[in-house]
C-alpha cells in the first residue's frame, strides 16, 4: 500500500485532539510490536546456534548447502501444487 506522507497529515489535522492521541498511540503500538517481534527472532536464531554448535557437527560444504536448498525447494513446489 502506498501511502501520501501529506494526505496523510492532512488527514491528521481534521482530527480533534483526543482523536490525534489515540492515533499516536497506535503508532506506539506498531512500532514497538515490529521492535519486539525482532527481539524475538534474534532470540530464537540466537537459540538455534546454540543448539547447532551444541551437535558439534562439521561444517556442510557448499554442495550439502545447495542440497539442502534444492529439497527444500521441491517441498515448497509440491506443496503448493497440492493446494491449487
Amino acid at each position: 500500500m502506498s501511502v501520501n506522507d501529506q494526505v496523510l497529515f492532512e488527514k491528521l489535522r481534521t482530527l480533534q485532539p483526543q482523536q490525534r492521541a489515540e492515533v499516536e498511540d497506535f503508532v506506539d503500538f506498531l512500532k514497538n510490536r515490529a521492535e519486539r517481534d525482532r527481539t524475538d527472532a534474534a532470540k530464537r536464531l540466537g537459540e538455534a546456534f546454540k543448539k547447532l554448535d551444541a551437535l558439534n557437527l562439521p561444517p556442510m560444504s557448499e554442495e550439502e548447502v545447495q542440497a539442502e536448498i534444492d529439497a527444500a525447494r521441491a517441498e515448497r513446489r509440491t506443496r503448493h501444487a497440492d493446494r491449487r
